[in-house]
């Protein structure tokens, strides 16, 4: 009977983990169309900087990390269906705002048209208004576009809960997970060509648009598994499995004493994952963000042409390839080398700050032998140690914080990496602006303007990691759980 039950068994948490995988590329797709458009439609348009842009994406950074701290009560509060709606309908609304951000710059500084905005002279009063009008539209477009996109992963992480019996909740997470990566290789060979179709606008609203056809099938596809009618009683076995399980967790849980936010600053392991985070998040955003004005303008291949978009897919088809294996490495230095998981995920942690050092060769490699080719793939080497040192250094807080705790120590590390992005967003925007401008007097290392700007973040970038890991080393030198 059991095995009579299994083969009927309905299997629609699958195509709901489709409808996450989906969501996620979206959200992914979504925050590049501006790094995307940036440098041949609205840098020119809007008589932009680089510090302008660093401003709003320092701004995006940080924005994001605070909403994330309140991210999962708010789709908690709501349920996981009005919340996810709710999500993906403010951060889509957002992307598509964009597109009015001509037409408001032009009328909100008098000028009759997006035509006459674009034909204002360089240096002028008028290029002034219109790049500070349209900087402070676009910061408020991308403040909704964080708002909506922070609910994206406490949701989908929900309804794997929901769904999903604890075995294959890794498995399901892996799945929707992926969809960063999709999104991150979907956009050079989307965003682009759509831009220079049909205007930069309608690359914000056709992809912002995607959110709201996937909101249509959100709608009529998620009821509770109690509930749906594509769920039939041998699947909701399946997935209640663990209930016993964890309702004995929970009650365990409820025993167990929660460390007061405050009190968290006072253990050296809150502050160990702080460095890690503040050090290290920002490196992957300014990679996310910067990569394709750098491509553009030190080898002018500009996102629009083959030669950028082949750069940028390649960059993250490394990060995609390499990253998967950032997980298995502490699990050989557990199981084979018979270490404790936290000395096995610093060990893991500490070889994979090494990869970051691939990127202070990028800027040399690529001038010297005339190719932008192994940027990309330096770049992309840096962005998968990135990837791989994040998932691990998640799991540490697992390793020293009693579970009633891991919520609060997770938003206190998004905060940090939030403000070290910003940080770096910043300081890059203003430096590459006063690179180019200073030209030739500005050097550093055989590189002068805007070239030595680059080099100096890829330095940054290079050792950031090994800086972090030390910090890290000489707060906690041993595993040493946390005792309340």
């Amino acid at each position: 009977m059991g095995e009579t039950q299994k083969k009927l068994m309905t299997n629609w948490r699958w195509w709901l983990c489709s409808l996450l995988f989906v969501a996620t590329t979206v959200n992914y797709l979504d925050r590049q169309v501006l790094s995307l458009t940036y440098e041949e439609f609205i840098k020119p348009e809007f008589h932009w900087t680089d510090a302008n842009y660093g401003t709003i994406t320092s701004f995006f950074s940080i924005f994001y990390a605070i909403c994330c701290l309140f991210a999962g009560k708010f789709v908690d509060w709501m349920g996981t269906k009005k919340g996810y709606l709710i999500s993906i309908g403010v951060w889509s609304a957002g992307a598509c705002l964009h597109a009015a951000c001509g037409w408001a710059t032009a009328h909100l500084t008098g000028l009759d048209s997006v035509a006459a905005m674009r034909a204002v002279e360089v240096g002028s009063k008028a290029a002034l208004a219109v790049s500070t009008t349209s900087v402070y539209l676009f910061l408020l477009c991308r403040g909704i576009l964080a708002l909506g996109e922070s609910g994206n992963f406490p949701a989908a992480i929900k309804v794997t809960a929901e769904y999903f019996p604890k075995k294959d909740r890794a498995f399901a997470t892996s799945i929707f997970n992926a969809g960063a990566s999709v999104g991150a290789l979907a956009a050079p060979l989307l965003i682009p060509p759509l831009a220079v179709k049909f205007g930069w606008e309608w690359a914000f609203i056709i992809i912002g648009g995607l959110g709201f056809i996937w909101m249509f099938f959100w709608a009529f596809m998620y009821d509770k598994p109690e509930t749906s009618k594509h769920v039939n009683e041998a699947e909701l076995e399946y997935i209640h499995q663990d209930d016993a399980a964890e309702a004995a967790e929970k009650a365990a849980l409820a025993e167990e004493k929660s460390i007061p936010m405050l009190q968290c600053f006072k253990y050296r392991q809150t502050w160990s994952f702080i460095a890690g985070k503040f050090f290290t998040d920002g490196v992957w955003w300014f990679f996310l963000f910067w990569a394709p004005s750098y491509f553009s303008n030190q080898f002018n291949a500009p996102a629009t042409s083959g030669l950028g978009q082949g750069l940028i897919f390649t960059l993250y088809a490394i990060v995609t390839v390499i990253s998967i294996f950032g997980g298995y490495l502490p699990k050989i230095f557990v199981e084979k080398k018979g270490m404790n998981p936290y000395a096995g995920r610093m060990l893991a942690m500490l070889i994979f700050a090494f990869f970051p050092i691939a990127a202070l060769f990028a800027q040399p490699l690529g001038v010297n032998l005339n190719s932008p080719w192994w940027p990309a793939i330096l770049i992309g080497l840096a962005g998968a140690g990135h990837q791989a040192w994040s998932a691990n250094l998640f799991s540490t807080i697992g390793d020293m914080f009693p579970k009633s705790t891991i919520a609060t120590i997770t938003g206190i590390g998004a905060m940090a990496g939030g403000v070290g992005s910003m940080i770096i967003q910043k300081v890059a925007g203003n430096l590459f602006t006063y690179a180019e401008n200073a030209g030739a007097a500005f050097h550093f290392l055989g590189f002068e303007g805007k070239p030595a700007g680059y080099f100096i973040m890829f330095c940054f970038c290079g050792v950031a990691y090994l800086i972090a890991w030390s910090i890290m080393k000489a707060l906690v030198p041993k595993y040493k759980p946390i005792e309340v």
